[in-house]
């Protein structure tokens, strides 16, 4: 999979919410217990993560599993 390229307008869900925090991808990762190469791979959209860990991903960032994943499918619920 290629990554595309993050911009505002376009940037993924669990980006902007993490930006909004002003928390660090470091941070993050070390809040939900994996590498900062995983946030930075699920951000560019080339790493679906576990439910479990989108639940916690979710959780750490105060919003839904939906909120930031669903864009993903295409599916809204």
């Amino acid at each position: 999979m290629v990554p595309r390229e993050c911009t505002t307008a376009a940037a993924h869900p669990v980006r902007q919410r993490r930006k909004q925090q002003r928390i660090t991808q470091a941070q993050l990762a070390d809040l939900v217990g994996v590498s900062r190469q995983t946030i930075i791979a699920v951000e560019q959209g080339d790493y679906a993560p576990s439910v479990y860990l989108a639940l916690r991903i979710a959780r750490t960032l105060g919003a839904t599993v939906e909120e930031l994943f669903t864009h993903e499918t295409g599916e809204s619920r």
